[in-house]
């Protein structure tokens, strides 16, 4: 997932501006560790092509994806390294996708003047990566450039997965009753759903089995919807902030408690509401009296349709459900 830490950097000081003008704060740029962004990108890479290549190695054969499957063929991927290149397709797609959505952060914090780090990739063997964030290493002072950093990584992230999405499709296939011979079937989101009418017309969700790129944007769906939950410094809760600060905390508190029976349909949203309840409500403090304006506003509602098109309610369920 993404998000940024918008705590100030340490050892802020005082500095003139450039024009001789009036003295304002500033903090030290922090060195980068382009070593450490190499290297977890480098592992996601990894971790990503392999999950892609056994996806594309059960697509090819008609059979639905077996994540347990998936984990025992790490160490035959090993041992035969020139097949992690069948998983290039989902892989790139995917990063492609966080990428984007991490240097839309990245560019809007440089245009704002704001020091942030470059994305840290998290690889896992689950799906491949938990995602990516940055981090935020100088106050954010005006609503303006806090409502552009939160709302440009889930715009930028939806303008690669969404081509991504129609031609990973494209390349789908109707198999009857393949998602029920799954041992973990996957919900699908309202854009999925939308398209797959467009291109399968008639076809049960049930039986279209997703090509690993379209399943390369189904993750960059569901990590877009919940980076877009209107909570503590998710990038909904920047957004969030940014149009009604006063009532930030109050909606990250009744939206926590009700993602709590979502808890039935998937065990994750439990978790995440009490991670959330207990340490990720909170918000820094920015005192800006200026309004957004017309075009932020618009944009705030295209963040909203983004959120509603890529939600997933039941996003993992056990087969045979």
């Amino acid at each position: 997932m993404s998000s940024q830490d918008l705590s100030p950097a340490p050892y802020p000081y005082l500095a003139e501006n450039g024009a001789g003008g009036p003295y304002v704060f500033a903090t030290t740029r922090t060195r980068e560790r382009y070593w450490l962004y190499s290297l977890l990108f480098g592992l996601t890479l990894l971790t990503t092509s392999i999950v892609g290549a056994a996806m594309q190695d059960d697509f090819n054969r008609n059979l639905p994806f077996d994540l347990d499957r998936t984990f025992a063929l790490y160490g035959w991927f090993w041992r035969h390294p020139a097949e992690i290149l069948h998983g290039l397709p989902f892989s790139l797609t995917l990063l492609t996708i966080l990428l984007a959505h991490e240097f839309g952060h990245y560019l809007a914090a440089l245009y704002h003047h704001v020091d942030s780090s470059l994305p840290y990739f998290l690889p896992s063997p689950f799906l491949g990566t938990f995602g990516a964030f940055i981090r935020v290493r100088s106050p954010i002072y005006s609503k303006r450039a806090l409502f552009d950093i939160g709302i440009s990584g889930p715009v930028a992230g939806f303008i690669f997965l969404l081509p991504a999405l129609a031609v990973g499709l494209a390349f789908s296939k109707v198999i009857p009753g393949i998602a029920h011979q799954s041992s973990l079937q996957f919900g699908a989101p309202g854009l999925q759903w939308l398209l797959e009418r467009v291109i399968f017309p008639g076809a049960r969700p049930a039986d279209i089995y997703l090509h690993p790129v379209a399943r390369a944007a189904w993750v960059g769906m569901f990590a877009t919807a919940m980076n877009l939950l209107p909570i503590g410094q998710l990038d909904g809760g920047h957004i969030l902030y940014s149009f009604f600060p006063q009532r930030h905390r109050t909606v990250s508190k009744i939206l926590c408690v009700l993602m709590l029976p979502l808890g039935i349909l998937w065990a994750g949203w439990a978790f995440w509401a009490i991670v959330l309840l207990l340490i990720g409500r909170r918000h820094p403090v920015i005192v800006d009296a200026a309004t957004l304006g017309d075009g932020r506003r618009t944009l705030g509602w295209i963040a909203l349709a983004i959120f509603l098109l890529c939600f997933i309610y039941a996003p993992f369920s056990s087969g045979g459900l």
